[in-house]
């Protein structure tokens, strides 16, 4: 989760939120639907953590194959879509990447239903790890995704782009991450003829 927050931009409920129908392998990217302002966008997935997620999905294909031949009622499904399509809690498509380890039980309808990993679960082991690197500075998981923007315009990528990337609906609201870069001077940048 930690590298998806960093290396995709993620706030921490889209990374909790994703499904398996958001990682399109083949393309190489990651659709976050419902992001904050109820915005879709992709981004694209990190090569360097590919072959990890595909096992991670082999894990929840085997967990969700489980959960069916325990008669198991589906994941949670989000505002009308349980009505809409009855089924969907039980396909492949519609389980959390992130699943949760125990089922919940759901009284009203007398039924076991699967929700997404809790929040603390990352909240608290990047606190530990960050208590363990004897940081000096606060970190939490919003900082990955501070770090990605940061490090997007240290490689020089426009903040257009950034701004895309991170479902901003104001380049103003990206363009807070430009005090966090030493500007150049004059003497500093190359021409293009010595690129």
């Amino acid at each position: 989760m930690a590298k998806l927050l960093y290396g995709c931009g993620l706030r921490l409920f889209e990374c909790l939120n994703l499904r398996v129908h958001n990682f399109n392998f083949d393309a190489g990217i990651l659709t976050i639907h419902d992001g904050k302002g109820q915005k879709d966008r992709t981004v694209p997935i990190p090569e360097t953590i590919k072959p990890e997620l595909l096992a991670h999905l082999e894990r929840v294909k085997k967990l969700h194959q489980r959960d069916l031949a325990d008669g198991y009622a589906g994941v949670f499904m989000i505002n009308q879509l349980e009505k809409k399509y009855k089924n969907a809690g039980k396909e492949l498509i519609w389980q959390w990447f992130f699943p949760a380890k125990a089922l919940t039980y759901v009284p009203d309808a007398d039924e076991f239903r699967r929700y997404h990993h809790h929040e603390t679960h990352i909240q608290k082991a990047i606190k530990k790890a960050v208590n363990k690197a004897q940081l000096t500075k606060r970190a939490s998981a919003h900082t990955f995704r501070h770090s990605f923007a940061t490090h997007l315009l240290q490689a020089n990528y426009d903040i257009r782009t950034i701004q895309e990337l991170l479902g901003h609906s104001d380049v103003r609201t990206t363009m807070v991450y430009t005090h966090t870069i030493k500007s150049k001077t004059i003497k500093e940048i190359k021409s293009p003829l010595d690129f």
